[in-house]
């Protein structure tokens, strides 16, 4: 397998138009899985905060489709907010109005999510436990950071950003990485039990 390859990159067509339609049903797909990830709800006696499917779906897009059909997936998934989809955590939520709100700086968050965690999985960083648990780490990061920023933006600096916007979702995202952290090398060790090899370059 090349080192440089996604696990999207093993079943892309060869041809040119094939590969076209290929990539942009992966995005439009792509961008529907997080909808409905974004719906799942999980509660934990411990927390008030429940953990959502939809950072580890952007997470495990971004490492399964790299981090330009990654990225391109989570645009979409903004776009079809933004238009009134109601595509956002929570029943119905839609619309610009979500964007500009107290989540806004996440959802922004995710697009960069999902372009550091693709760009480490096409370097082979989800072909192993430690490495995957950095990437997601590094990707879950950029999340905190975006939806951090705009809350400060929102609320000024002071020591409830980090209660409200931070310690609420580290355990809940700790558990997604770990998850990620087995899923995804266990994924790769299949495909090579199987005999799947990436022969062409991307």
């Amino acid at each position: 397998m090349l080192t440089n390859a996604t696990v999207a990159d093993l079943l892309r067509p060869c041809e040119k138009r094939r590969a076209v339609f290929y990539d942009v049903a992966l995005i439009i797909g792509g961008s529907l899985l997080i909808a409905l990830c974004a719906q799942v709800k999980i509660w934990l006696w411990f927390s008030p905060v429940p953990i959502t499917g939809q950072t580890f779906a952007v997470l495990m897009i971004g490492a399964l489709l790299g981090a330009r059909r990654g990225s391109l997936c989570v645009l979409a998934y903004l776009v079809e907010g933004a238009a009134g989809l109601p595509v956002f955590a929570g029943v119905g939520r839609a619309g610009l109005a979500v964007l500009l709100g107290p989540t806004g700086g996440y959802l922004v968050g995710f697009v960069a999510a999902a372009y550091i965690t693709g760009l480490l999985a096409e370097r082979g960083w989800d072909r192993r436990v430690g490495t995957t648990i950095l990437a997601m780490a590094l990707g879950n990061a950029a999340i905190y950071v975006f939806g951090l920023l705009w809350l400060c933006c929102l609320m000024n600096i002071n020591k409830t950003i980090l209660t409200v916007g931070l310690y609420p979702f580290i355990v809940g995202d700790s558990l997604k990485i770990a998850l990620a952290a087995i899923v995804l090398p266990s994924g790769w060790k299949l495909l090579g039990m199987a005999g799947v090899s990436a022969k062409k370059g991307k």
